[in-house]
């Protein structure tokens, strides 16, 4: 088989979209998985909606996710341009081959696409104002995804509008066809053009390229295709959520495929290995944002230490949790303590900012719920804080402190956790205590804990 030649070919008219993200990123995978070459191609030729701005969003997504082109906008490659707007002397030439051949005709100033065949019992003057209508057998489509799919296409079709501007259909064919595409993996949504599309392949004397409609992308709840409005939509929110481009990537893989091993999160060297495109589903796929963020925290919990720690850092500084005198060693000491609970970099600020200053936000529910459970929380530790105090301040010294306490007044020792964990931090949950009073330090979590007495 000839090396495979795949395309992605948005528009630049509006943000990017998760459904596209996720059409190219199979056309990616589909590419990186067999050894073809992944092309990025601009459909640009809605000039009144069109916008530079979308189009660097284009770029700047796709690059966000990792998904790299091997031929298009500001990469190249032999077939270019790879702007539709910059073909429109070949798209003329391509309308005259097919003029010449007699299967171009003109009509009321559009330009129409003739189909072959009989002409159909049932064709008479009315249908005859408005199009061509033949007898065409029934094309059989073998499609990556969905199997053996019957498509008919039986009445002409204009393929240049009356204003001189060529038609998606036809400008969609050729260029598959001279930059020689070989496979076409897009939405099921597409499915209704495949009979046009292959009946242009066939005017063209061409051979089409081999088809793959994935499933939609429903809305979170409730019926229907996700759209641009939807909450989640929208890549960009992503990247402004600080959320990992490797768990946005992951988590589009697993919206219509399910890898062979049954794992969910995977590294890309792996969702490469294993992607086939056979293998994506036939049913339509349900966001799910809840799960995207699951596996958006387990990415960020696997990340080694000093990948971690370069992308909090800045985070940090942006929301002045520390500033430049906060040393690598310290941070990856207080990282090294948070990183197995934390959920998102977006919240990472409020969830360890109590490590680095003393006007700290208290969790105003986490207080409600000390006293709830009955006790006073200021009696609680001030009961703990002479055994603290004589501490060596390790993590087994510390357990061993509310351990005695807790055996003295004949209760247990996490009794005690909760009040000191609020005392210290102001939060009602967390990384493991006995770490954080660790790394909070000796002089600084007793001072807390006076100062909540206090």
């Amino acid at each position: 088989m000839s090396q495979v030649r795949v395309r992605f070919a948005p528009s630049p008219t509006g943000f990017f979209h998760i459904g596209s993200a996720r059409t190219a990123l199979f056309n990616w995978l589909y590419a990186r998985h067999t050894g073809g070459k992944f092309i990025l191609r601009i459909e640009d030729t809605d000039k009144e909606r069109n916008s530079d701005a979308f189009l660097k969003v284009i770029f700047d997504s796709m690059r966000w996710l990792g998904m790299d082109w091997d031929e298009g906008p500001e990469v190249g490659g032999e077939f270019g341009p790879y702007f539709q707007s910059q073909r429109t002397e070949l798209y003329k030439t391509k309308l005259q081959e097919l003029a010449a051949k007699g299967r171009a005709y003109e009509k009321d100033g559009a330009w129409w696409l003739r189909l072959e065949g009989a002409r159909s019992p049932a064709y008479d003057d009315h249908l005859k104002k408005d199009y061509e209508k033949v007898d065409t057998a029934p094309m059989v489509l073998h499609d990556m995804v969905r199997g053996q799919v019957a498509r008919v296409e039986d009445r002409d079709f204009v393929i240049f509008r009356s204003n001189g501007e060529p038609v998606f259909h036809f400008v969609n064919v050729v260029d598959d066809i001279e930059m020689q595409i070989t496979h076409v993996i897009r939405g099921e949504d597409h499915l209704s053009n495949t009979s046009k599309h292959l009946e242009l392949f066939k005017a063209f004397g061409a051979k089409p390229p081999i088809y793959g409609h994935i499933p939609l992308i429903l809305k979170t709840d409730g019926p229907g295709k996700m759209s641009k409005r939807d909450k989640g939509a929208l890549i960009e929110e992503y990247q402004q959520r600080r959320y990992l481009p490797s768990a946005v990537r992951n988590y589009l893989c697993l919206l219509g495929w399910t890898p062979a091993d049954g794992k969910e999160v995977l590294p890309i060297e792996e969702i490469i290995r294993q992607f086939e495109i056979s293998a994506v589903h036939q049913s339509n796929a349900r966001f799910d944002e809840r799960k995207m963020s699951h596996i958006n925290a387990q990415t960020l919990r696997g990340l080694p230490a000093a990948e971690f720690a370069t992308l909090a850092r800045p985070i940090l500084l942006e929301t002045k949790v520390i500033d430049s005198s906060v040393s690598d060693a310290r941070l990856t000491e207080v990282l090294g303590i948070v990183q197995e609970k934390v959920t998102s970099l977006e919240h990472l600020p409020e969830f360890m900012g109590f490590f680095f200053t003393a006007d700290f936000k208290k969790d105003e529910g986490a207080m409600s719920n000390l006293t709830k459970k009955g006790g006073d929380p200021v009696a609680r530790i001030r009961e703990l804080l002479p055994t603290l105090e004589a501490a060596a301040w390790t993590e087994s010294a510390l357990e061993a402190a509310f351990a005695a306490v807790g055996a003295a007044r004949e209760r247990k020792p996490t009794d005690y956790f909760a009040p000191v964990r609020f005392a210290a931090s102001g939060q009602g949950g967390g990384a493991h205590l006995l770490g954080v009073l660790r790394v909070l330090g000796r002089d600084t979590t007793l001072a807390r804990l006076k100062a909540f007495i206090a």
